[in-house]
């Protein structure tokens, strides 16, 4: 019997680190949100993580840090360097991870596949083409004809350089045949600020922020940057419809975090997200709120997404021949 217990002696040793180990998560997940509180992207995450929270455990925790700057690269940046335990998630946008490294490639210093560990599609939505409510435009084709014959360049703006409004913009007006200039601001409450002072003949944003200016007549819709009309807005046309055929750009939201976070953590984050967003409720929240709920995802659907995205916006810029940051 005592051989038998010095025998089961090492099995037993080997065994306890793994016991001592911790259970996931041991304190409180952050997920960090690259822009100020109050947009879409905040927004959604606090949707989100609200419901996901218990479906990690009975003590789990998701807070939100907002790490705002440069269309979201900065949060992107911080968060692909931190420690891959499973306890710093962000809450990625198609400008953090798709237009502002297709566009200032020289600047970004991360890449956006490969430095993360991919969970889950949040959801997303359309820019929407808007002018002030002062302005004589009731359709893109009289916005583009205007344009086309002013004596100056049209004026417009989105929230940052580089941003998807940036990219979007500049393929509207390269599409349609004219060219304004670009007037950056510091996030979608200031274009919309600008627009309600009409500073700006018109601007893209992304639905979700700019839904309460389009109800309180402070902007005026003229079409969604979706291939078809939005449920939000089911008056305004897509611009496909409007005559730049094919035209289908949207705004996106992914869950990730830095590249290498153990796949059992990862597949636990996504079954969490997946089971919270098919909670009608939290959908339906989503949707008032400008952000289309996503169909279900894994790690290696969200993957392939992100890597599709990065390089579709590498071809808009390689279309319009867009130059940021090279001097």
């Amino acid at each position: 019997m005592r051989r038998r217990a010095l025998l089961a002696t090492p099995a037993l040793l080997a065994a306890a680190p793994a016991l001592a180990q911790p259970a996931w998560p041991d304190r409180p997940i952050s997920v960090v949100v690259g822009f100020l509180p109050g947009g879409s992207v905040d927004i959604g995450t606090r949707l989100l993580i609200e419901r996901m929270a218990p479906r990690l455990g009975p003590q789990a925790r998701m807070i939100v840090e907002n790490r705002p700057g440069a269309g979201g690269s900065v949060g992107a940046e911080f968060v692909a360097r931190q420690n891959p335990d499973g306890h710093l998630l962000t809450m990625s946008s198609a400008s953090s991870h798709a237009t502002n490294p297709a566009a200032l490639p020289e600047t970004v210093r991360y890449d956006p596949v490969a430095d993360f560990t991919h969970i889950a599609i949040l959801g997303g939505g359309p820019l929407v083409v808007a002018v002030p409510g002062s302005s004589p435009h009731r359709s893109v084709a009289e916005l583009a004809a205007a344009a086309k014959a002013a004596r100056a360049p049209l004026l417009w703006g989105s929230s940052g350089s580089g941003g998807i409004g940036h990219l979007t913009g500049e393929l509207f007006a390269h599409r349609a045949g004219f060219r304004g200039e670009y007037v950056p601001y510091r996030g979608g409450a200031a274009v919309l600020e600008a627009m309600k002072k009409a500073e700006i003949d018109f601007s893209f944003e992304v639905l979700a922020s700019a839904l309460p200016h389009l109800r309180d007549g402070s902007s005026r819709p003229l079409a969604v940057t979706s291939r078809a009309r939005h449920p939000q807005l089911p008056e305004v046309p897509s611009l496909h419809e409007a005559g730049l055929e094919g035209f289908d750009i949207i705004t996106w939201n992914v869950l990730q975090g830095p590249r290498g976070i153990p796949a059992p953590i990862v597949e636990r984050l996504n079954r969490a997200a997946m089971e919270a967003l098919a909670d009608p409720e939290l959908r339906r929240r989503l949707a008032a709120a400008g952000i289309d709920p996503a169909e279900p995802s894994s790690p290696e659907s969200t993957r392939a997404f992100v890597a599709a995205e990065v390089e579709k916006f590498r071809s808009i810029v390689r279309e319009t021949g867009l130059r940021l940051g090279r001097g």
